[in-house]
């Protein structure tokens, strides 16, 4: 008796192994269509910053930093003199995966024929950058970009 009932078990078991395997390239799709590609999952961050745990704040954490920062390396040098009525530069920051850190002044119109003076300035000044960790999606490093307004120390 005991063994009609174990035959009968294991033939009805066997439909649920009939499930069909799912299409790895519909899987993937799937995979990639639920991930957000505008947003990353761990901002960039720099020492100062990790201590701070709420994502939000951390974000503004760093973005307070790299103004303040590019703010002060720029304020000790010629731009003020030689452009005395810019107050504000934009400049754009590329942080790559490696860490590595560049920057290009995004300029107004009237002042683009002082854009390499000025890029060579910035990039003479931010040369020894702090080290900036970058940002993570799917715990891999993720090139990120950010337009930053900074504003100049100017003394008239």
């Amino acid at each position: 008796m005991a063994l009609i009932f174990l035959a009968a078990a294991l033939v009805a078991s066997c439909q649920y192994f009939d499930k069909p395997v799912p299409d790895k390239d519909e899987l993937l799709g799937k995979e990639l269509d639920a991930i957000n590609w505008k947003e990353v999952d761990v901002f960039p961050s720099v020492a100062a910053c990790d201590s701070v745990q709420d994502r939000v704040m951390q974000r503004q954490c760093f973005l307070d930093f790299l103004v303040s920062t590019i703010q002060e390396k720029l304020n000790a040098d010629t731009v003020n003199v030689n452009y005395p009525d810019l107050d504000t530069i934009e400049v754009k920051v590329t942080i790559f995966p490696d860490s590595h850190v560049e920057f290009e002044p995004k300029l107004t119109d009237s002042l683009v024929y002082g854009k390499a003076k000025i890029d060579s300035i910035l990039q003479l000044r931010l040369a020894d950058f702090p080290k900036v960790k970058p940002a993570l999606k799917r715990d891999i490093p993720v090139k990120t970009q950010f337009v930053l307004p900074v504003v100049l120390d100017v003394k008239k």
